[in-house]
């Protein structure tokens, strides 16, 4: 990503950032506002040769070496699942482990990752000011790995400096929120979102929709666009659900699919109680009935059936029995 690439509403927290001091940093706040590319841009800031109060330039040999994943003094602590889709290089042990088919990339940051950060903190840096780590989605951490990195978050050796970025920081373990500085990631406007969603390709109609879809949050409205979701298709969903059409959670996995009937159950509510629905346009809506006890009992469903999402036996099964479910509260 270049400083072009970065978004005017990131721009103005990374300025915020870098005037500030401080060798922990906790960056929170919920998915889809720019926490991962706000702590990577954050630690390339820390780690240029030519850095301004407006961040890195770009240009100069540390820069280059983040954006090839490869700079010596820049250590990543993420799940293997998520530094194998952002193209972060595992070490070679864990890579041919999983190579081998001897196991799965890890959904969570192992204690072993985090031993091996603990030794490159410990290290003599390459030649640069600082050395930088970099924790995403820091509430992957289990209370094993969180507790193995307490010390060296509190007083790191030599010129080391954290950034943890986190999308549920409550699930972070007390101790480790009060070693870090916090700050709490900026909601950017409708008009300022639309203007970057435009500037990724997204048709204005598509990007009002998406934005809308993705709660006001530009990063999941672009990869909802980005998995083919378009205006028609969205404010039609509640109809279809309504009237058990399957088609409406049929390219879904059963996690993306709890995840959108929950959101129009969300706004369901909202209407029950007088509030303005979040997720959907109202007249999206009026075709819908259902009492406040369903719609109740419906959101209860979601949110059991979410804990067990990434575990169904049959997802064809799992989906049929969510309409099911739906169709029920909807009458």
């Amino acid at each position: 990503m270049s400083g072009a690439q970065l978004s005017p509403w990131l721009h103005q927290q990374l300025s915020t950032l870098l005037s500030r001091r401080g060798h922990a940093w906790l960056l929170q706040g919920p998915s889809g506002l720019g926490q991962y590319n706000l702590g990577l841009e954050l630690a390339r800031a820390w780690l240029c040769e030519n850095t301004t109060p407006a961040g890195a330039c770009y240009q100069c040999a540390s820069c280059h070496s983040v954006d090839v994943r490869s700079h010596p003094d820049l250590c990543v602590l993420m799940p293997e699942t998520v530094a194998l889709a952002l193209d972060w290089p595992l070490d070679e042990k864990s890579q041919k482990e999983i190579d081998d088919k001897k196991r799965k990339p890890s959904k969570e940051i192992r204690v072993e990752a985090a031993r091996e950060m603990i030794n490159f903190t410990q290290h003599t840096r390459s030649g640069g000011h600082t050395k930088v780590v970099l924790v995403y989605p820091a509430e992957r951490m289990n209370h094993v790995t969180a507790n193995a990195i307490l010390k060296t978050l509190e007083e790191p050796p030599g010129e080391c400096r954290f950034v943890l970025a986190s999308e549920a920081a409550h699930m972070l373990l007390p101790t480790i929120r009060s070693r870090c500085q916090t700050h709490t990631m900026v909601w950017p406007d409708e008009q300022q979102a639309l203007v970057w969603l435009a500037a990724r390709g997204l048709a204005s109609a598509d990007a009002k929709t998406t934005l809308r879809a993705a709660g006001g949050r530009p990063e999941d409205a672009l990869e909802l666009a980005n998995a083919g979701l378009r205006a028609s298709q969205w404010s039609g969903f509640p109809v279809m659900v309504s009237r058990g059409q399957l088609a409406a959670l049929s390219d879904l996995s059963p996690a993306q699919a709890i995840d959108r009937l929950q959101k129009l159950c969300h706004d369901m509510l909202a209407l029950h109680t007088g509030v303005t629905p979040r997720f959907f346009e109202v007249a999206d809506l009026q075709a819908l009935s259902g009492s406040l006890y369903s719609l109740t009992q419906w959101s209860q469903d979601l949110m059991q059936a979410a804990r067990t999402a990434q575990h169904t036996y049959n997802p064809g099964l799992m989906l049929e029995a969510l309409m099911a479910q739906a169709q029920q509260a909807l009458r």
